[in-house]
């Protein structure tokens, strides 16, 4: 049996959150998303203009049930990756690990959003690259 076609990639994630305006408010006013869906109070769904990031309150703990190990933001350069750095130690986020080159060439640094998900900002030579084709392959 053969692949099936049309795989573009990891475009959703949802998380589980206890705080969900501390988190929707960081996502929008930090890392620049926009609210592209609330069905209602408990429930918000954002984007980037390429991905959907759904955020869902809970009243429990969820680590207690799942646990993520962090969330990748593709950048489009390595600079990229220094300026998106130096707007959150401006911005008060705490960082984790300080930008670091890769032997691949991929470059990033790991921080924390504002309820403790562990986010990587990430330039990867060959992700970004596909993304700048299919970015320009929808222009066309």
């Amino acid at each position: 049996m053969h692949k099936p076609a049309g795989m573009l990639g990891i475009r959703h994630l949802a998380l589980f959150v206890k705080e969900l305006e501390v988190c929707v408010k960081f996502y929008v006013d930090v890392m620049g998303m926009q609210i592209e869906w609330q069905p209602d109070a408990d429930n918000v769904y954002l984007t980037n203009q390429g991905d959907v990031f759904a955020l869902h309150r809970v009243d429990y703990d969820p680590q207690a049930q799942q646990r993520l190990d962090h969330i990748g933001f593709v950048l489009n350069s390595a600079e990229d990756v220094d300026h998106w750095y130096d707007y959150f130690v401006k911005n008060g986020v705490k960082i984790t690990e300080a930008p670091k080159t890769h032997r691949d060439g991929s470059r990033g640094f790991y921080c924390l959003d504002a309820v403790g998900h562990l986010l990587e900002l990430i330039y990867h030579p060959s992700v970004s690259r596909l993304q700048k084709t299919l970015v320009t392959q929808r222009i066309e």
